[in-house]
């Protein structure tokens, strides 16, 4: 029963978290229009979904911290998984402070949406927590 309070409540908490947030990034987007200053919108809508994702995979590893375990961090999923996700999620913030001279940057630019970078920073930022496994429950002694 405490665990099912436990993700209940956390559900809650971080739905009401990502309600405001999209609120606030919304309000961004309109300041942004309104002062042509677009960095605090790009800056918001890159970090966010990283933000997003760390709280989604959150509560389960506060249960897993529970069990006092030894701790590995797993450096091939983040490797394979969570850096090519992080500069997805952030290609937008990088083009506009270094340029468009970047990989895949025109691509992305050219789409406008910020959708996609969105499900990539969301990614990475459960890839980064999941990557934190005890000995026990570590991906890289069953491959």
């Amino acid at each position: 029963m405490k665990r099912f309070l436990f993700l209940f409540i956390s559900t809650i908490v971080i739905g009401m978290i990502f309600y405001f947030g999209i609120g606030y990034q919304a309000a961004l987007r309109e300041q942004a229009a309104i002062i042509f200053d677009m960095k605090p919108y790009i800056t918001f809508a890159s970090i966010f979904p990283i933000f997003i994702g760390l709280l989604l995979r959150l509560p389960k590893l506060i249960i897993e911290i529970k069990d006092k375990k030894k701790w590995t961090f797993d450096w091939m999923k983040v490797l394979v998984i969570g850096i090519p996700s992080l500069y997805i999620a952030i290609i937008h913030l990088l083009a506009f402070v270094i340029g468009t001279n970047l990989l895949i940057s025109k691509t992305f630019l050219l789409l406008g949406d910020l959708s996609f970078t969105g499900i990539a920073g969301v990614i990475f930022g459960y890839v980064l927590l999941d990557s934190l496994k005890s000995n026990e429950t570590s991906t890289s002694k069953v491959l």
